[in-house]
């Protein structure tokens, strides 16, 4: 078992421990229902140390909540990361959320831009995987009784704080072992005032749970790049708009000892 797998195996259980009031009526935890794919993720890709670890909120509800992957759009999870696993049934199962795993027909439209992205620029995971991460800093899902997704914001006070200790443990952990010189924080949703001009990234964050410091172990740094979600102003909208966040994250991914190949144009 690698490192990694060992760190996500302690989240997952101090996780699953935990229980939440309303509006929370329905909690997946991925890393029990989906543990063989995000296992096989972990162990395929989190190898080594890498130069840039891209840190997402928690799972979108089409995404790492049924395929157990980050950002887990199902076609680039199967057809570039090359990952495929059977998948479990959360319980209990929201009637509305059905888990059909690699069967699912939705997009994750996040996962779609973000892996789309990272395969246009490096062509083969491997490329990517060399000097990069992806993961999310919290791992579970949250649905009120209709069925909708809940951000974190929603939850109490003393709920946050129980979900952030485990959350933070790992992260620690994580960086640790990959020794990035450099994380990115993905912020979820950008805040209302936000510039909306392509010049200037939105710095957003989903209220009272901030990522924006994680707990990194010197001499990491840190930075923040805006969220793929389809929320998110900057990601919208024409390409030379929509596409600039990701720029903004990848001018912390040129390697001093591996430069982008040159088919590959510089942000």
């Amino acid at each position: 078992m690698s490192t990694l797998v060992t760190h996500a195996a302690a989240l997952r259980d101090a996780v699953d421990r935990l229980r939440f009031a309303l509006p929370v009526a329905y909690t997946y935890n991925p890393l029990r229902y989906a543990w063989e794919p995000h296992a096989a993720y972990l162990t395929r890709y989190g190898t080594g140390p890498k130069r840039v670890v891209f840190l997402g909120m928690n799972p979108g509800p089409f995404g790492m909540a049924q395929c157990g992957v980050p950002f887990g759009e199902i076609a680039a999870v199967r057809d570039w990361l090359r990952i495929n696993a059977p998948v479990d049934i959360p319980f209990p199962e929201h009637p509305k959320r059905p888990v059909t795993g690699f069967a699912c027909t939705r997009s994750e439209v996040s996962g779609k831009r973000l892996w789309g992205l990272f395969a246009a620029r490096f062509g083969k995971p491997e490329a990517f995987f060399a000097d990069h991460f992806v993961l999310n800093y919290c791992p579970l899902v949250w649905m009120s009784e209709s069925g909708g997704n809940l951000t974190p914001d929603k939850l109490s006070a003393a709920e946050r704080a129980a979900v952030d200790a485990p959350c933070r443990t790992h992260l620690r952990a994580v960086l640790e072992t990959l020794h990035p010189p450099t994380s990115s924080a993905s912020a979820p949703t950008p805040r209302k005032n936000s510039p909306r001009s392509p010049r200037r990234p939105t710095r957003g964050r989903s209220p009272k749970f901030s990522i924006r410091a994680p707990p990194a172990p010197p001499p990491t740094r840190t930075g923040r790049a805006t969220s793929p979600a389809p929320s998110s102003p900057l990601t919208s909208g024409p390409p030379e708009r929509r596409f600039f966040p990701f720029s903004f994250s990848f001018s912390f991914c040129r390697s001093r000892s591996r430069p982008l190949p040159p088919s590959v144009p510089h942000p």
